[in-house]
């Protein structure tokens, strides 16, 4: 038993770390990328928010994914978007969205 907790103890550590790793790469471009004509359809239900548009990075390119509807996790009440950000030395960021 006690080695079953130690495995998945180690298990969510490796996890863990792997995700910390991933979340502090930036990938910097001299240009933002245009953003394409996005139209909002209607909120499927109330009590839906609009989750905007976001850029992640596929293959070491900014890639678009576009904006839906969704139910907000407990706790949280509102979306903010995220937004290019300048860094003088290395170019343009994104700061990905997240919920408050």
């Amino acid at each position: 038993m006690k080695k079953n907790i130690l495995a998945v103890a180690f298990l969510f550590s490796c996890i863990a770390f792997s995700q910390s790793l991933s979340a502090q790469v930036r990938v910097y471009v001299n240009v933002q990328p245009t953003t394409p004509v996005i139209v909002r359809p209607a909120a499927p239900a109330p009590g839906h928010i609009w989750v905007e548009h976001e850029w992640v990075v596929r293959n070491g390119t900014y890639v678009h994914v576009p904006g839906y509807w969704a139910v907000p996790p407990p706790g949280r009440v509102r979306w903010i978007p995220g937004h290019w950000k300048k860094n003088h030395r290395h170019g343009f960021y994104w700061v990905p969205g997240h919920w408050v």
